[in-house]
C-alpha cells in the first residue's frame, strides 16, 4: 500500500469512533500500514506498580489507526483530501491534493544559535 501520509502531517480521520476529527501524525508504521495520531484512539492500559509508576493503575495510551482511515488535510479547504504525486521539471516529486493544492509537511525550523 502506498504511504500517502508522513510524520508531521495534519490528517482527518474518515472512519471509526473519531470520524471527522483532525490531528497531527506522531509516528508512521509502514510495515503495519498504521499511523499514530495525536490525541485520538486513546485506550486504557493497566500497569503494575514500578519505579516509573509507583501506584500502578490505569494509564491512557494512544493506539495506531490504519492508514486507510486517514486523509491528509488540504490547506485550502481544511478538509481531508486524496493525494496525487506530480513530477517537477528537475525530476523531484511533490504531493498535491486532487484540486492541485500542494500538501506540505509542517516541520519545526531549527533555530540558529
Amino acid at each position: 500500500m502506498a504511504l500517502h501520509i508522513k510524520k508531521g502531517d495534519m490528517v482527518e480521520i474518515i472512519a471509526g469512533d473519531h470520524k471527522g476529527a483532525t490531528g497531527r501524525v506522531l509516528h508512521v508504521y509502514p510495515e503495519k500500514n498504521k499511523v499514530m495520531v495525536q490525541g485520538h484512539n486513546i485506550a486504557k492500559k493497566h500497569v503494575r506498580p514500578s519505579r516509573r509508576n509507583p501506584q500502578g493503575g490505569r494509564i491512557s495510551v494512544e493506539q495506531p489507526i490504519h492508514i486507510s482511515n486517514v486523509l491528509p488535510v488540504n490547506p485550502k479547504s481544511s478538509r481531508g483530501s486524496r493525494v496525487r504525486y506530480q513530477l517537477n521539471e528537475d525530476g523531484s516529486k511533490r504531493r498535491v491534493a486532487v484540486d492541485n493544492t500542494e500538501i506540505g509537511v509542517v516541520r519545526k525550523v531549527k533555530s540558529e544559535v
